[in-house]
């Protein structure tokens, strides 16, 4: 397997620092706010290569932290009238809501910024300690000059850097391009105390402290949006490396920009679409879908006309599986011949898909690799009296695509339709087989009115959601 590597920028041969278990961490979110369609693409694109990781064989350790304190969560506490931890805590929430109905799985761990302050307190100590990191009044900056490689990762020279930085007049600091990794408490705000007096972490330390301590010091793959190359991970780089004095990551993995109208969409530029109000007009699923159809690397453009396109695709793949699965259970114990050289074609595609998400998880190929089976297998499903070998045969390579992609999940809010739905079209039946046809129409029309599709096929009827 390759991933495209920010730090050597080329595909490298992904090797594991050990065989069999993969360390991978992620920038969580800020949880000040819903989160928006942008966020929403690192999250799915790198639950995708956790999987695909996972069906490869490996144990990953999986780490994605909130950050609960910052500027933003302050501000916005301050707005509402209410404390810093019960904002946090109500987007957290919020969190869950939208990362569960987009498909996303849970981390290992989801850590938090305010839980690991001792740890940042110890790093930064030992950062000082080091020589990369000195006290300014109740503020303790990291020096950059100290750090050699700074830069490495966005390719950004310190000499040019410099040039174009410029220092606040409230701080002292060496450098322009030091930063901070603890703040003074100022009147009103959250602190912790310190070495250096009552104060905050800043920003960039708390991704530091909090991958070493459930990682260790070299992590295999880093993953973010490419927003957050610089300065976030190339500070991060800084810290960590100052700190340990070993790499702290072998695999910086980000995905490209999602755009409005040519424009990133940011919440700075207020541009932006949150995962909820997308989801209410075009459902998470189609989202996910949206996500995956392209390529992580690649720039993407938001669009109500591309989420309908990604729906619509969605849509002919989830028929397909329902009309396999119907097979399964009503279709014909002799297996065809043109069936049976579907089946031998199978390891295929497979092998197809395996080698497309080798590619640097390249989702767009894999779909690919779908689209063209679900074409071949509908052919052959329309043939008189298909399988329910064929069918099964289909489905189990399906299912274990879509345990890496997880395209086939459905957002049902009725527990109990799939009861519901079957006894209506056992009571439409036996109407129709009491030649009762205004009965059998009246549960038709019932039904329809739920989004019901109904179908009456040789081997049965069948019924799909209208979406």
């Amino acid at each position: 397997m390759k991933l495209f590597n920010t730090l050597t920028m080329k595909k490298d041969e992904f090797v594991p620092l050990v065989p069999g278990k993969v360390t991978m961490y992620a920038c969580g979110p800020t949880v000040y706010n819903y989160f928006h369609v942008g966020n929403a693409r690192p999250l799915i694109m790198f639950d995708v290569l956790r999987r695909y990781l996972e069906y490869r064989g490996n144990e990953v350790t999986f780490i994605q932290n909130f950050t609960d304190i910052d500027d933003k969560i302050i501000n916005r506490a301050n707005e509402e009238g209410l404390s810093n931890t019960d904002i946090s805590e109500k987007y957290i929430q919020e969190y869950w809501t939208d990362a569960h109905g987009l498909g996303v799985r849970d981390a290992t761990i989801h850590p938090k910024a305010t839980e690991n302050v001792d740890e940042i307190i110890a790093m930064i100590s030992k950062l000082i300690a080091n020589g990369f990191a000195y006290q300014s009044g109740s503020d303790v900056y990291y020096r950059t000059a100290k750090f050699p490689e700074y830069g490495k990762l966005s390719r950004q020279p310190l000499e040019e850097l410099q040039a174009g930085a410029r220092v606040d007049v409230t701080e002292v600091k060496e450098n322009p391009m030091d930063f901070a990794l603890w703040k003074g408490a100022k009147p009103s705000e959250p602190f912790w105390d310190s070495p250096w007096g009552q104060g905050r972490p800043g920003w960039h330390i708390e991704c530091s402290a909090m991958a070493s301590r459930y990682l260790g010091d070299t992590i295999d793959i880093h993953c973010g949006g490419q927003d957050l190359t610089f300065p976030h991970h190339e500070n991060e780089i800084a810290q960590s490396e100052g700190c340990s004095g070993k790499q702290f990551v072998r695999y910086w993995v980000h995905n490209g920009f999602i755009s409005v109208d040519s424009k990133k969409m940011s919440k700075s530029l207020g541009n932006f679409f949150t995962v909820r109000e997308a989801a209410e007009a075009y459902g998470y699923e189609n989202i996910r879908m949206f996500m995956l159809m392209s390529h992580y690397r690649s720039p993407l453009n938001y669009s109500g006309a591309i989420l309908l396109q990604a729906k619509s695709a969605l849509e002919r793949l989830k028929t397909a599986k329902s009309n396999l699965e119907f097979i399964a259970e009503n279709g014909s114990d002799k297996l065809s011949a043109v069936e049976s050289e579907l089946i031998e074609t199978l390891p295929n595609f497979k092998k197809r898909f395996v080698e497309a998400m080798d590619d640097d998880f390249n989702t767009a190929d894999a779909i690919a690799v779908i689209f063209e089976l679900v074409r071949e297998s509908n052919t052959v499903a329309a043939c008189e009296a298909p399988s329910q070998e064929f069918a099964r045969s289909v489905l189990a390579i399906l299912h274990e695509f879509d345990g890496v992609l997880g395209l086939f999940y459905t957002q049902v809010d009725d527990a109990g339709l799939d009861t519901e739905v079957e006894a209506l079209i056992q009571a439409r039946q036996s109407a129709r087989s009491e030649k009762n046809w205004a009965e059998a129409d009246r549960i038709r029309d019932q039904l329809s009115a739920m989004g019901i599709v109904l179908e009456d096929t040789p081997q049965g009827v069948k019924w799909r959601i209208e979406h």
